[in-house]
């Protein structure tokens, strides 16, 4: 299983109600990410809207990505959340790997 850091920018200004619709993420999206192997899924925040992701999967962070945008459901979460982020593109063509580089079990 590989452990996939990455980072993106959300504006600061819309940090909060980013933060509200993340308590309900849509039941349809939850379930593709579980299908499409994304694991131990967590989100960090930042005051200034810098946003730090992880995940666990079997595929590389490409590969996992490749997989969601083939579901309808994420093009849809996409678009909603695209208004959030601190770019003029969709959130997860924001994303910036970070290396791993140590890991302590």
């Amino acid at each position: 299983m590989k452990r996939i850091g990455f980072q993106f920018k959300v504006r600061p200004d819309r940090l909060a109600e980013y933060r509200e619709h993340h308590k309900n993420v849509w039941p349809e999206m939850l379930d593709a990410l579980h299908a499409t192997g994304w694991h131990n899924y967590t989100l960090f925040m930042r005051e200034d809207g810098l946003i730090f992701g992880y995940f666990e999967s079997e595929q590389d962070l490409a590969t996992a990505q490749a997989k969601m945008a083939a579901r309808e459901i994420n093009t849809r979460w996409q678009e909603f959340m695209s208004s959030f982020i601190d770019a003029d593109a969709r959130p997860d063509d924001t994303f910036l790997e970070l290396e791993e580089y140590f890991h302590l079990d």
